[in-house]
């Protein structure tokens, strides 16, 4: 296989996650004493622009990879718990706000989910409504998690800040006296396990479908502490121009290019792609198709166009031409470029000899 590209030699766009997560962990190894600067290396990033009030964004993949560095440098465990557990509804900003004001929990909740891009949060929330309590309890909801792409090394330090953080939140605006009604986490138990259940007041079971907190339906009807409708539509106003904005087609479409590029020899999938960048396959399939294309309309065009550049040079060897874009028999390559061209292999590059 090609090997991947360095992590500064790849773009690095989509610079939309606000630096909190990064920003605590860097305020972390500060009080361990623990030097970070490393984790920065390669990424045109430094420690000094985390421990300023301006906030840094950065891309998924930045994020993803500071946070990796962070957790194989930082000592002990449960750092997770300890970054959510210190936030309280101020830490959420605009969206603390917008949920302080709104009629409801159930509202408040709805717009947790909806806005949590504005808060830095790294995860994808989704709200399920028909969510049920368990040992025979009422109807309910749950708030599931799930990460763009699989990153097992980080998805328990990811989960355990957003729940903590979320239970602080609810907390803030429903008292001391709200639990959940389940936490399920989709990886096996840690050896503090015993943490969380203390933390969260209820059944914590690991190694689940999916991960997620459930909440008793109860809840829903609470009056929020400063519920005004006025403000809340002059919030939510706000809220909605601080959500980041999907990447511009354009740079979209210029990433896969670029890694289809590096790796055409090794005819790459669509998983692959996905995966470098940082996103499920069903979301860059989507992202292509509004942009006016697709993968396979991408792959075809660069093979094309690298295997029409190859067969002009001198020298060139039709099958030596197809096993660098990707094809391991001859007959497939002249197939497919007959397809592109209209032309058999030989074809164009008599034309051109």
């Amino acid at each position: 296989m090609t090997p991947k590209a360095p992590l500064d030699a790849l773009p690095l766009h989509g610079a939309n996650i606000k630096c909190g997560i990064v920003a605590g962990l860097v305020a972390m190894a500060d009080r361990m004493d623990v030097p970070c600067d490393g984790w920065f290396e390669g990424l045109r990033l430094e420690r000094a622009q985390f421990v300023t009030e301006t906030p840094v964004y950065l891309s998924y993949r930045q994020a993803c990879e500071i946070v990796g560095r962070a957790l194989r440098t930082l000592p002990g465990d449960g750092h997770g718990l300890a970054l959510g557990t210190a936030q309280d509804v101020g830490h959420f900003g605009l969206l603390g706000l917008a949920m302080m004001t709104a009629g409801s929990f159930g509202e408040a909740l709805r717009l947790g989910v909806q806005f949590a891009p504005i808060t830095g949060a790294m995860m994808e929330l989704q709200l399920q409504l028909e969510a049920q309590v368990p040992e025979g309890g009422g109807p309910g909801v749950a708030m599931t998690a799930r990460m763009g792409t699989p990153e097992p090394d980080i998805e328990p330090f990811l989960c355990e800040e957003l729940f903590a953080s979320s239970l602080m939140l609810c907390r803030g605006l429903l008292g001391p006296r709200f639990v959940p009604a389940l936490v399920e986490l989709a990886y096996p138990a840690p050896a503090y396990a015993g943490e969380y259940e203390r933390l969260f007041g209820c059944e914590v079971r690991f190694e689940a479908a999916s991960n997620r907190v459930v909440i008793d339906a109860s809840w829903l009807g609470a009056p929020m502490p400063a519920n005004n409708p006025s403000t809340a539509r002059q919030v939510l106003e706000l809220c909605q121009q601080q959500m980041p904005a999907v990447r511009p087609s354009s740079e979209i479409v210029a990433a896969v290019e670029q890694l289809v590029r590096l790796q055409l020899a090794d005819a790459p999938r669509l998983l692959d792609i996905a995966a470098e960048l940082h996103v499920n396959e069903r979301t860059l399939r989507r992202y292509l198709h509004d942009a006016g294309t697709s993968y396979k309309e991408i792959h075809d065009r660069l093979r094309r166009d690298t295997a029409q550049s190859l067969l002009t040079g001198p020298g060139s060897n039709v099958a030596a031409v197809g096993a660098a874009i990707g094809f391991h028999d001859p007959r497939e390559f002249r197939r497919a470029f007959k397809r592109w061209t209209g032309l058999a292999p030989r074809a164009m590059r008599s034309r051109t000899s």
